[in-house]
């Protein structure tokens, strides 16, 4: 039997699998690509309209404006001062000494007293030299007598000139031994050389004391020294007997006046600073040699310049800026307040002002105080709180 002739029969070999039909296998493809591009465009659509909503949510809720306190820039004259560091000296200050040596038989004074100048302070053993005084004086009293005697008979020519010399030679020979041992004799008896008070003492009874040992200090405090230093910049705007004031840490708030009285001559090569001394007056004793001193010279006047408070200028390493306040008017007619950020170029602070180069005119507004929740172009609100001090008045003693 010939099983090709079958009608019913392909004629391929019974073991051969079947090809796949290719529309099948479209139609998938057609399938999977439409819900892929459905789910893009729905990602897509889904995007955009979150986008918008976000962007149409921030435009109906905007932040209320930021409260503010704001000043105005105005031209003013500053004083001109020029501010150094320095130290307090005293005038006269001594540490007391003997000249000689000797054993302490008497203290005369009580620490931390004060002193005329002459006042007897250390008593030195002066017994020997007590009696090699009284020994002279009798000596010069001899020799007075010779003297006088040798004068008389020279005179009525009894005598020889020789005889009047002698006499003379010893005479004055007595005196200055007198001279010599009272000027030993004071030497022994210590006193103060200027007045003033004194500090602690450092002696005792009984105790040798050799030449040039420490007594007590001795210190005049009605006037100091304030000695600082200026950079060789600054030099030429010094003279003598401009104004100086001084501040120290130990009173707080309070100033004390002087006038210039020396400018060295010469400038350090180390430095190139100069060292300039300034007289204080210290009526009241409570300025104290070794303090340490804020000095500030006052120059002649500068023109007007435009000033703001000090809290008004934001000091960055990229510059100096302020807040300025500028009105917008809306499309509705409404005035709103704005801050733009302004860099200035700011100069010296003074009593809580600063003093504003470039960058402001006079009668520009400004924000004070709140400047830190700011950004240019924030709106702000002008708060109806008075601005702070600045910087509050010290008290005065």
């Amino acid at each position: 039997m010939n099983i090709v002739t079958e009608p019913k029969l392909s004629g391929k070999p019974i073991g051969e699998a079947q090809r796949k039909r290719p529309i099948r296998m479209a139609r998938w493809f057609i399938i999977v690509g439409l819900v892929l591009a459905l789910l893009v465009g729905g990602l897509v659509w889904f995007n955009y309209f979150r986008g918008k909503m976000i962007a149409q949510f921030f435009a109906n809720n905007k932040p209320p404006p930021t409260s503010v306190s704001i000043a105005t820039a105005a031209s003013e004259v500053i004083p001109n001062l020029l501010t150094a560091v320095g130290d307090l000296a005293a005038v006269h200050q001594v540490n007391v000494t003997s000249d000689v040596n000797g054993r302490i038989t008497d203290i005369m004074f009580t620490a931390g007293a004060s002193v005329k100048s002459g006042t007897p302070l250390v008593q030195l053993f002066d017994a020997p030299d007590q009696g090699d005084l009284a020994n002279f004086k009798a000596q010069a009293t001899v020799a007075q007598l010779s003297l006088d005697r040798a004068k008389q008979l020279a005179s009525r020519q009894f005598g020889p000139q020789a005889t009047v010399d002698t006499a003379q030679a010893a005479f004055d020979q007595a005196n200055a031994g007198i001279a010599k041992t009272e000027a030993i004799i004071s030497q022994k008896l210590v006193r103060a050389p200027f007045d003033g008070e004194l500090g602690v003492r450092k002696v005792e009874v009984g105790q040798y004391l050799t030449a040039g040992t420490q007594i007590v200090s001795l210190t005049d405090l009605s006037e100091l020294y304030a000695n600082f230093t200026v950079t060789e910049k600054d030099s030429a705007q010094l003279k003598v007997g401009q104004t100086v004031r001084i501040a120290v840490d130990a009173y707080p708030g309070r100033s004390f006046e002087g006038k210039i009285t020396t400018i060295e001559p010469q400038i350090a090569t180390d430095t190139r600073n100069i060292r300039v001394q300034a007289t204080i007056a210290n009526p009241d004793r409570i300025l104290k040699p070794g303090m340490f001193a804020t000095t500030t010279v006052v120059l002649p006047e500068k023109p007007a310049v435009v000033t703001v408070p000090e809290t008004s200028v934001d000091y960055t390493l990229y510059g100096d800026s302020v807040y300025l306040l500028t009105e917008k008017k809306a499309e509705d007619g409404k005035t709103s307040l704005t801050v733009v950020r302004t860099f200035v170029k700011a100069g010296n602070r003074i009593n809580g002002r600063a003093e504003i180069l470039t960058g402001l005119k006079p009668g520009d507004r400004v924000v004070a105080v709140g400047q830190l929740k700011l950004q240019s172009g924030s709106a702000v609100a002008i708060s109806t709180d008075p601005v702070p001090p600045i910087p509050a008045t010290p008290p005065r003693y």
